[in-house]
C-alpha cells in the first residue's frame, strides 16, 4: 500500500518525475497540497457545450464541444496535408482545429458526432477563430457522450468534469489525472476551523470539501465543498485585516485637529463655488479623523469631476494649520503640474507665502518632479526641508533620498492603483511618526473593491458632481462593420471645433522608440495588427479627416517641458484637437474640450475608458466620447465597450471590471511574486459570505487577539496570508 500523501509530499514521490516537473515549471505545483489546492476553474457538464462565441483571441482555452466535420486539404506553402476539423456548440458557435502534416489517424479518431475537450491558444484566420495543433482527449463514442469511457480518461467518468486552470504543457486531464492518483492517497490536514464556526455556519469538514471540489459527487455537495473552502479564504484574510486593525489602533500619530480662523476657514471663505453637500460631509469625516491620535487609512471614492481635489486641498489644509505638511502623490508630470498650477490659483494669496501681496498666515506650495532644473531643485527641496512649504506636490520623485519633511502629517496619493504599495509606503516613510493617508480613485479597481469589500479601509464616496459639470454621452463606433460611423464620427469633432470646441483622440501606443510603461508591445502573435499609435494617427488625421485643424501630440516620451508647453497650448485653446496616449487619462482639466475618440477603444481597460471619458464635459457644453474599435459583435471585447457605453457609474463599471478580469490576487501575490492560495473567493457574489467572515473574525480576535489558543487556525491564516502578504494588506 502506498504511504499516505501530507500537504507538504513532494509531488514527484507521487506523479512522478517527469510529470511533476512540468506541474512545477508551468504552474509552480510542488507538493502533494500545491495541486489540491489547484481548484478547477470551471465544471462541464454531459450535453452541456461551452459558448464557444464567448471565447476571446490570444486566450489559451479549453472547450467541451462536439466534431461536426472534417476536412482534409494539400498545404499551399510545403508538402503534406492539413486536417480541418469543425467543432461546435449548441449556441451555434464553430470553432477550427488545424492539423498540419500527413495525420491519417486523427481524421479517423476525430469522427463527426464525438465529443471531447480540446484545449490551445484562439487564434484567428481570415475572421474565423481556431486552435492550431490543440491537445485534446475524446470523452466517448456515442454522440450524446453518455457511452463509456477509457481507463484513460476515468477522470472524466463524472457528470460534472472539472476544467483546471492549464498550461500548454499541461492541459486539464493531465491536471485531473495527477489530482486522481494524490487524492487517493492524500491525508488531509486537521481541520482548523473551530468547531463552534463549522456548526453555526453549516460548514463541511476540510477533507470532504477537498475531496468534492475535485470529484464532486453532486452539485449539491459541490455547493458545499466551495462555499467551506471559500469560507477558509474569507476567515483568513479577515483575521489578519481585524488582528492588524487591533493593533493599528495603538498606534501613535500627531493629531492635526482644525483650528477656528486658519488657513482652511480663509479658503473656504474665498472659493467662488459652494461645496456640494458631499464634499462638506466627507470634508467633516476626514477633518474628525486628522484630530484623532491615530493614523487615518481612509479611501476617497468619487467619479470623475465630483471634486475630490477640493476635499483633498481642505485635508491638506487642516494639517498645515495644525503646524504639519501635506504631501500629494500625483501618477504623471502632466498631473502633477496641472495640480500644482489648479491649487496656486484655488489659493490664490494664501498659498505664496514670502511674495508680494501673500496672506498673513499663507503657505506655499512646493513642485517636485524628475525633470526639474538643479537650481530649481534645491531650492524646492530646501522650502520642503524648512517646513516654510506646507503642501508639496509630485510624482515618485518625491520617493528618492534627499527629498526630506520637516513634519509630514498627511500622505495623499491620487489615483492609487497607479502606484504600487511599496512606493506610497516609502513616502510614508518620511514621517516620524505614521502620518494620515487619504488614498484617491475615480474608478475602483479590482484591488481597491477588494480591500473595501473586506474592510480594511475607512471609506468616503462623492457621488454628486459640482454645479456646472455636463452630461457625456458615450457611443461604441464599429469600424469594421461600418466604416462610414467612422467618417461620421470624424465629421461631428470637426462641427463641435467649427462651434469653438476642443477634442482628444486618444490611441494605445505612442509608435517608434522604445517600450515604456504606456506602450503596449507593437506586435501581435493573435493575428491582429499592431495597436494604433499616436506617432502614426497624428500625421495621418492631419493629412486626411482633420486637415485644417491645429493638432498637437503628446505622450511619456516627450520632455517635461514639451508636455507641458502642449498641455498649456490645448488648455489656452491654441491647439483644436490633442492626440494623446493614456497620459491625458487622469486629472487633465480643459473645460472646453467635449469630444474624446478613442481609437482601438477594445484594447483599454474599463477603468482606463471611464478615466479618458472623464476629460471632457467638465465645462457647460455637453461631453461626448466616441469608442471606435473592429472588435466583433458579441464578442466579450464588444460587449465590454457596450456596457461602457451604456453607464457613466464608475462604480458599476468597476464590478464589471471585477466580472472580467477576475479578482486577482488581492494579497498582492502578483506583485510579490509569491503564490497565494486565494482561488475560489469572488468579491462581487461572495460579499455576504465575507461580511459573515468579518463577524465571526471579530468575535474569535476579541476572545483570542493573537490566536494563541488555537495554533491549528493560526498556522492555516499563516499558510494562506503569510506575513509578508499581511504586510501588504496593512500598507495597502
Amino acid at each position: 500500500m502506498s504511504e499516505p500523501a501530507t500537504v507538504d509530499t513532494p509531488l514527484k514521490k507521487l506523479v512522478g518525475d517527469k510529470t511533476a516537473k512540468a506541474l512545477a515549471a508551468h504552474l509552480d505545483l510542488h507538493t502533494a497540497g500545491d495541486l489540491v489546492y489547484h481548484f478547477p476553474r470551471r465544471y462541464d457538464e454531459r450535453g452541456e457545450h461551452t459558448d464557444i462565441r464567448s471565447l476571446d483571441v490570444g486566450e489559451q482555452v479549453t472547450v467541451l464541444a462536439q466534431v461536426q466535420r472534417t476536412a482534409v486539404r494539400p498545404m499551399r506553402q510545403r508538402r503534406g496535408n492539413l486536417l480541418e476539423v469543425t467543432v461546435g456548440d449548441s449556441s451555434g458557435g464553430m470553432l477550427t482545429l488545424t492539423f498540419f502534416g500527413n495525420q491519417a489517424w486523427r481524421e479517423r479518431e476525430l469522427r463527426p458526432g464525438r465529443w471531447g475537450l480540446f484545449a490551445g491558444k484562439v487564434t484567428e484566420f481570415r475572421g474565423k477563430r481556431q486552435l492550431n495543433g490543440p491537445e485534446y482527449v475524446l470523452l466517448g463514442e456515442g454522440g450524446d457522450g453518455e457511452a463509456a469511457v477509457s481507463d484513460e480518461i476515468e477522470e472524466f467518468a463524472g457528470a460534472l468534469i472539472p476544467v483546471y486552470p492549464a498550461a500548454a504543457a499541461v492541459p486539464t486531464w493531465v491536471i485531473a489525472r495527477c489530482v486522481r492518483v494524490v487524492l487517493d492517497t492524500f491525508t488531509p490536514p486537521d481541520d482548523p476551523l473551530p468547531s463552534s464556526v463549522r456548526a453555526s455556519r453549516k460548514l463541511v469538514g476540510l477533507g470532504t470539501a477537498l475531496k468534492e471540489i475535485h470529484r464532486p459527487s453532486s452539485k449539491e455537495e459541490l455547493y458545499r465543498a466551495r462555499r467551506r473552502l471559500k469560507w477558509d479564504e474569507a476567515f483568513a484574510v479577515q483575521l489578519t485585516l481585524v488582528q492588524r486593525k487591533r493593533r493599528a489602533a495603538d498606534w501613535p500619530a500627531r493629531p492635526r485637529p482644525a483650528r477656528p480662523g486658519g488657513l482652511l476657514d480663509a479658503f473656504d471663505a474665498r472659493l467662488p463655488y459652494e461645496l456640494t453637500a458631499g464634499q462638506r460631509d466627507v470634508g467633516v469625516e476626514i477633518a474628525a479623523d486628522l484630530a484623532a491620535p491615530h493614523p487615518m487609512h481612509r479611501l476617497l471614492q468619487g467619479e470623475v469631476g465630483s471634486g475630490k481635489t477640493v476635499v483633498a486641498l481642505r485635508a491638506m489644509l487642516q494639517v498645515v494649520d495644525a503646524g504639519g505638511q501635506a504631501a500629494l502623490l500625483a501618477p504623471t508630470e502632466v498631473l502633477a503640474a496641472q495640480h500644482h498650477r489648479g491649487m496656486l490659483d484655488l489659493l490664490g494669496p494664501l498659498g505664496r507665502a514670502g511674495e508680494l501681496g501673500s496672506a498673513e498666515h499663507a503657505t506655499r506650495v512646493e513642485l517636485v518632479t524628475g525633470s526639474l532644473g538643479a537650481a530649481a531643485r534645491r531650492r524646492a527641496l530646501g522650502e520642503v526641508a524648512s517646513g516654510a512649504a506646507g503642501i508639496v506636490l509630485g510624482t515618485h520623485a518625491l520617493l528618492y533620498e534627499g527629498v526630506d519633511f520637516a513634519d509630514l502629517g498627511l500622505v495623499v496619493v491620487d489615483e492609487q492603483h497607479r502606484f504600487g504599495v511599496e512606493q506610497r509606503d516609502a513616502l510614508r516613510a518620511k514621517a516620524d511618526q505614521p502620518p494620515h493617508v487619504l488614498v484617491m480613485t475615480a474608478t475602483p479597481i479590482p484591488r481597491t473593491v477588494a480591500m473595501t469589500v473586506y474592510g480594511d479601509l475607512e471609506v468616503s464616496t462623492l457621488s454628486q458632481l459640482p454645479r456646472g459639470r455636463s452630461p457625456i454621452a458615450s457611443h461604441v463606433v464599429p469600424a469594421a462593420e461600418k466604416p462610414a460611423y467612422l467618417d461620421r464620427a470624424w465629421r461631428r469633432l470637426r462641427e463641435d471645433v467649427a462651434a469653438g470646441h476642443q477634442a482628444y483622440v486618444v490611441c494605445p501606443r505612442i509608435g517608434g522608440g522604445p517600450a515604456s510603461e504606456e506602450e503596449p508591445p507593437a506586435v501581435d502573435d493573435n493575428g491582429r495588427r499592431p495597436p494604433l499609435a499616436v506617432t502614426e494617427v497624428a500625421p495621418l488625421l492631419a493629412e486626411g479627416p482633420l486637415h485644417g485643424l491645429r493638432i498637437g501630440v503628446l505622450h511619456g516620451r516627450l520632455p517635461a517641458d514639451e508636455k507641458d508647453a502642449v498641455m498649456r497650448s490645448f488648455a489656452a485653446g491654441d491647439l483644436d484637437v490633442l492626440v494623446a496616449t493614456t497620459v491625458v487619462e487622469v486629472g487633465v482639466d480643459v473645460p472646453n474640450a467635449t469630444v474624446m475618440i478613442v481609437l482601438d477603444a477594445d484594447r483599454f481597460g474599463v477603468s482606463q475608458l471611464h478615466q479618458l471619458r472623464g476629460r471632457v464635459g467638465r465645462g457647460a457644453a455637453a461631453g461626448l466620447c466616441l469608442l471606435v474599435s473592429e472588435a466583433a459583435e458579441g464578442s466579450s471585447a464588444r460587449e465590454r465597450l457596450d456596457a461602457v457605453a451604456s453607464t457613466s457609474d464608475g462604480f458599476t463599471l468597476a464590478e464589471l471590471d471585477l466580472e472580467q478580469r477576475r479578482e486577482g490576487d488581492v494579497l498582492g501575490a502578483t506583485q510579490s511574486g509569491r503564490r497565494s492560495h486565494l482561488r475560489l473567493l469572488s468579491l462581487l457574489r461572495d460579499a455576504d459570505l465575507i461580511r459573515d467572515a468579518r463577524a465571526e473574525a471579530i468575535a474569535v480576535v476579541e476572545e483570542d487577539p493573537e490566536l494563541a489558543q488555537q495554533p491549528a487556525l493560526a498556522a492555516s491564516v499563516a499558510a494562506l496570508v503569510d506575513e509578508e502578504r499581511a504586510e501588504y494588506l496593512e500598507k495597502g
